[in-house]
């Protein structure tokens, strides 16, 4: 191992310290980290960790909120950051091909400055990877129009446990030989191997964008306007929306101020050509005014704008200025006319419960974050949220929805898996990652 890698390998207690979390909260001290620069080297690692039976936990930032990149026993953390050369893009052929270790926000900034636009757009864009995108299935806010990862990925290099080099999907717009094995990758969160180089979709920008911020008096009155959008036949770039605790947050972050008695936020966004953005968003305020809204403003330029999605984007680090030393952050999903329903029902559930819920997400996709605090020290509190927890999930599962929307697993998820997953499918899934990882050294203890 150290003959392959070198100076890319550290045992050193300070280096190990710094992969020893994510942004789970959670944290395990991993025997030793890898930080590889090129495919031979991944290749060497997995091949020596296959014939040894070492545990290998790939990682990307660590932004994840799973705790999919904690190493849960002594084995080997494979950090792939320093794997991120954006290495092509076409502006011929609108695809780019990228390393794991390019981060989401690098990526799109540099496909822009072609006239071009790749679309996932998760909150930690700026931080986190696009290998670790396609190792969770990550959405975003433009996901209700434009899709998440898993939609643009077209192709993947990927480094199988014993260390084989192996080609899947196609390089052009069209492809169907063979079976799907790239969806089947994109968001297996590293149990089945590891991407290092990945080809992605890319789309034409569109000319311009409108946003817009509309305020409401509750949450369920916001929930239905969004839902609204879609029944006018709008397909916003975008609909985001904020509760009263996120709300309060951001406020003095917004380019304009909510009016007296908000207590519930939706941002929306219309994007295409200039000549159509005007109409666009007249026919988006006309549905929210007549849904209740107690003010619709639109960003007058792009900087308002920004200031608009800086607030959205801050509102989970932010959350932890509320002073509460536990916070679990859940990442459900529900169909899109059911959020208001479900919005109502977490908050009878935390009124029961007796215990703090933030709720904001990406509302036009029913996709809904929801951020249970508490006091971590306080056994009481530790047993109401141990109740709590699963109840928010059989709500979810009972309103047609699924645990996780763009989160992944993990090891934060896997004990709800049977809520959601029937015993046959979970017997394939199983039989799948035997197939590629038969010693199980890909990210043991995650999803299953």
């Amino acid at each position: 191992m150290e003959q392959a890698l070198g100076p890319a390998l550290t045992t050193e207690s300070p280096d190990l310290a710094c992969y020893a979390f994510d942004a789970s909260g959670h944290a395990s001290l991993p025997h030793a980290v890898a930080l590889p620069t090129r495919v031979e080297q991944v290749s060497q690692v997995l091949r020596i960790c296959h014939e040894h039976k070492i545990p290998v936990y790939p990682r990307g930032a660590g932004t994840g909120t799973t705790g999919a990149a904690i190493a849960l026993r002594p084995g080997l953390l494979l950090g792939l950051t320093k794997m991120c050369k954006i290495i092509d893009i076409s502006t011929e052929d609108l695809t780019a091909v990228v390393e794991p270790g390019v981060i989401t926000g690098d990526l799109q900034r540099e496909v822009a400055r072609r006239g071009l636009f790749y679309p996932p757009d998760p909150a930690s864009k700026d931080f986190c990877t696009i290998g670790g995108n396609v190792a969770t299935g990550a959405g975003g806010a433009t996901a209700v129009k434009y899709g998440v990862t898993r939609d643009y990925v077209m192709a993947l290099e990927i480094v199988l446990p014993g260390g084989k080099v192996v080609h899947a999907g196609a390089k052009t717009a069209k492809g169907v030989v063979g079976y799907d094995i790239v969806r089947l990758f994109v968001g297996s969160e590293g149990t089945l191997g590891i991407a290092t180089k990945i080809w992605l979709k890319l789309l034409v920008a569109p000319e311009t964008v409108g946003t817009l911020g509309a305020f409401f008096s509750n949450e369920k009155e916001a929930g239905r306007a969004v839902v609204s959008l879609f029944k006018a036949g709008i397909l916003p770039r975008c609909a985001e929306l904020l509760d009263r605790g996120s709300l309060e947050l951001v406020k003095d972050m917004m380019p304009f101020k909510a009016p007296q008695g908000a207590r519930a936020m939706v941002v929306s966004e219309v994007d295409g050509f200039k000549e159509t953005i005007q109409s666009q968003m007249n026919r988006v305020t006309s549905v929210f005014k007549d849904c209740g809204a107690q003010s619709v403003m639109a960003a007058k330029n792009k900087e308002e704008a920004e200031r608009i999605w800086s607030a959205r984007r801050s509102l989970s680090p932010a959350i932890r200025r509320l002073g509460f030393s536990g916070k679990i952050s859940e990442d459900i999903c529900v169909p899109r006319h059911s959020l208001p329903e479900m919005i109502e029902a977490v908050y009878d559930l935390s009124k029961e419960a007796g215990i703090k819920i933030v709720c904001f997400g990406h509302a036009g996709d029913g996709n809904l974050h929801i951020n249970v605090l508490f006091d971590k020290e306080s056994r009481e509190d530790q047993k109401k949220v141990s109740k709590l927890i699963p109840e928010i999930m059989r709500l979810t599962v009972r309103f047609g929805g699924t645990i996780s929307g763009e989160h992944g697993v993990g090891l934060t998820k896997k004990e709800f898996l049977g809520l959601e997953i029937g015993a046959d499918e979970l017997h394939i899934m199983k039989g799948i990652k035997k197939l590629f990882d038969p010693h199980s050294i890909m990210n043991p203890g995650k999803v299953f």
